[in-house]
């Protein structure tokens, strides 16, 4: 008998639930494809096979197979699948303050919009998706790390390291002590090697987390320095490493990930620690634009 989605896919069951349950018995290119059907379901609903796989970093054939490894026949089953959640997803909408669904914003454009205004929108999504992710709890504890450890080290690598570099120029305006490691040179893990305690590791990643990424934490966790990752992946692999984790959204219809919201949540954790003590920072602040 022909092998179906129904047998293993309960209908009760969305597809992102299905593949984070799942998630473990995955390969490591099928835990790629994993991680971006899961974060970015509103784009894979409606890519093919050939699209998914650039997006996700893989080839064609993985896609298909990780779609057969759910117990779909192939991939048009898998995306049907994500269609219908997407659809209940848009039906039921964002919550409301009150904690119900509905009552969501409406689109930046109409739907007839052009190429620019799709990237526009998509950023603006992404900072509304951000924010509504994020509790609190979770920022009140990332601010205060930063702002009380004695040595925050961040890392970035490839386009992460731009990020790396302005987080630490604006905890630099704010006195607060950090270094960047953006590359595996001798220099950056000399750096890595003299953490301890008293450290807060940073790291930023996009996708699948860079194998200095894994090594920083590893590292962090053996010296009990605190760590805390910034991720567009809500199934990263830096998740089990991290006592820190704060999500952000990257979904794009351009070859590149969106990183606007990054680029919010970058700002907001350093206008966090200005504003434990503004009296403190005002004037250095004032002197920097003086310069």
């Amino acid at each position: 008998m022909p092998r179906t989605a129904t047998k293993t896919h309960p209908a009760r069951k969305s597809l992102s639930d299905f593949i984070t349950e799942r998630f473990d018995d995955f390969s490591r290119s099928q835990k790629d494809v994993a991680r971006y059907i899961v974060d970015h379901l509103d784009e894979a609903a409606f890519q093919t096979a050939e699209e998914l796989a650039r997006r996700a970093n893989t080839s064609s054939s993985t896609v298909v197979r990780f779609s057969q490894a759910l117990g779909f026949d192939g991939y048009p089953e898998l995306q049907q699948a994500a269609i219908e959640e997407y659809r209940h997803k848009v039906a039921e909408g964002p919550p409301n303050g009150n904690g119900g669904g509905g009552g969501g914003a409406a689109a930046l454009f109409n739907f007839d919009h052009s190429e620019f205004e799709a990237s526009l929108g998509a950023d603006y999504a992404n900072i509304e998706e951000t924010a509504r992710s994020l509790t609190r709890e979770q920022i009140e504890a990332s601010v205060s790390a930063l702002a009380t450890s004695r040595r925050v080290l961040i890392v970035g690598v490839e386009q992460m390291a731009f990020f790396a570099s302005y987080l630490r120029h604006l905890l630099g305006l704010l006195d607060v002590r950090a270094e960047i490691v953006a590359s595996p040179s001798q220099d950056n893990i000399q750096k890595l090697s003299r953490m301890d305690e008293d450290t807060l590791l940073v790291v930023l990643t996009a996708g699948r987390a860079h194998p200095l990424i894994l090594r920083a934490l590893k590292l962090a966790r053996h010296r009990r320095a605190r760590t805390m990752s910034i991720t567009d992946a809500t199934l990263s692999d830096v998740a089990e490493h991290s006592e820190l984790m704060l999500y952000y959204s990257s979904n794009g219809p351009s070859y590149i990930r969106s990183n606007a919201a990054l680029m919010g949540l970058v700002q907001a954790l350093a206008h966090g620690v200005y504003s434990r003590d503004e009296a403190a920072h005002r004037d250095r602040i004032r002197a920097f634009k003086l310069k």
